[in-house]
C-alpha cells in the first residue's frame, strides 16, 4: 500500500476570520479532519507502510493518544497486528478509541517514559516500534502536509504549529526545505507547562522540563528531539508560549467560526495568531490546525 492511502490531503482554507484579525492572509490546513483525528495520521501512517514493506507485520507504539490512534488505524488498513502500551494515566476514553480500530491495548507504568522503555523490550525480529515523534520515517510523513500546501499554488511566508516532542516540527522543517521554501519562518506555539522548546532555546540546548503543568496533555513531551532542537535553533524558528486560557480559546473561536473541534493542544497555535510579534501584515500565515481527539465539545465548554 502507498503510504499517502493512509491519510487525506486535508482540505486548506482561506480563513476570513482569522485574515481581518491579524491583516495577514491566514491559511488553514485542517489535518484535524484526518481519519485517525489528527497530523499523526501522515507521520504515523508512512512510517507504518514503510515498515510493513519490510516485512514488519505487528506495530508496537507507546501512546494512549493521537499517535497510539494513529498507529492503530494505520495497523488495521494494513492488515497488520497493534498492540499499543499506555500508562496508568491514560484516559479510559482513549483507551477505547483505540480498541475501536481493533488494536490491543496493554496498561504498564506510571507514565509515557515506563511504558516507552517496556514497549521497547517487546520488540522481535517481526515487529517494528513506532516512537511518537523521534523517527526519521515520521517526519517523512509530516512532511507531505507542506507538498500538499506547495501543491495548492501557496508558498506560505509563515508557518504556525504547535511543538510537543518536535516531530510535527521537524517534519514540517523537511517540508519547506525539499520545496526551496527556506526564507519561511515557523512560529512554534506551547503552553506555559509545557514549553520544552522554549526552554531548549533559552538554554541554547536540550533540557528537560520539571514536570508537564498544562491543560494542553498532549504538549507534555518533557524534552524535545535532537531533530526538533536543531531547528529551534535556526534564526527562521520562533517561539510563542502561550498560556492555557488562550489556549482554550483558540478552541473555542476556531470551533464557531470553522465548525471543527480539537484538543487545547492545537488551540495553542490559534491563540499564537494573536500572541507573536512575527506575523507581517499582507503576509502569508499557514496554520497547522493539528487536530487532536482527547476533547469532546462538552469538556471544552466546561474548560
Amino acid at each position: 500500500m502507498n503510504p499517502s492511502a493512509l491519510f487525506l490531503n486535508s482540505p486548506l482554507i482561506l480563513s476570513d476570520f482569522y485574515s481581518q484579525q491579524t491583516g495577514a492572509n491566514v491559511w488553514l490546513k485542517m489535518d484535524a479532519l484526518q481519519p485517525s483525528g489528527s497530523f499523526k495520521a501522515r507521520g504515523m501512517g508512512h512510517a507504518c507502510a514503510r515498515y510493513y514493506q519490510q516485512g514488519a507485520r505487528r506495530f508496537i507504539a507507546s501512546s494512549g493518544g493521537n499517535a497510539g490512534l494513529a498507529v492503530a488505524y494505520a495497523g488495521a488498513q494494513l492488515g497488520a497486528e497493534v498492540l499499543v502500551i499506555v500508562p496508568r494515566t491514560t484516559k479510559a476514553r482513549a483507551i477505547d478509541l483505540i480498541e475501536r480500530q481493533g488494536a490491543q491495548v496493554e496498561v504498564h507504568g506510571e507514565n509515557w517514559n515506563q511504558a516507552h522503555e517496556y514497549a521497547l523490550s517487546l520488540v522481535d525480529e517481526h515487529s517494528a516500534y513506532l516512537h511518537p515523534f523521534d523517527d526519521p520515517l515520521i517526519w517523512e510523513g509530516h512532511a507531505s502536509l507542506i507538498d500538499e500546501v506547495v501543491a495548492a499554488g501557496l508558498a506560505p511566508d509563515t508557518v504556525v504549529l504547535s511543538v510537543g516532542g518536535g516531530g510535527l516540527l521537524r517534519g514540517i522543517a523537511l517540508g519547506l526545505e525539499r520545496n526551496g521554501l527556506l526564507g519561511t519562518q515557523i512560529i512554534a506555539a506551547e503552553t506555559r507547562g509545557a514549553a520544552s522548546l522554549a526552554a531548549a532555546k533559552s538554554a541554547g540546548k536540550r533540557v528537560s522540563i520539571d514536570g508537564i503543568e498544562s491543560i494542553a496533555s498532549s504538549l507534555g513531551a518533557r524534552q524535545i528531539a535532537q531533530a526538533a532542537f536543531e531547528v529551534a535553533q535556526r534564526p527562521t524558528t520562533h517561539s510563542c508560549v502561550v498560556s492555557d486560557t488562550q489556549a482554550v480559546q483558540g478552541c473555542k473561536t476556531l470551533l464557531d467560526e470553522h465548525r471543527v473541534l480539537t484538543e487545547p493542544a492545537c488551540g495553542a497555535s490559534i491563540a499564537a495568531l494573536s500572541q507573536s510579534s512575527e506575523i507581517a501584515l499582507g503576509s502569508n500565515v499557514l496554520v497547522v490546525v493539528c487536530g487532536g481527539v482527547g476533547m469532546s465539545v462538552q469538556g471544552l465548554m466546561a474548560l
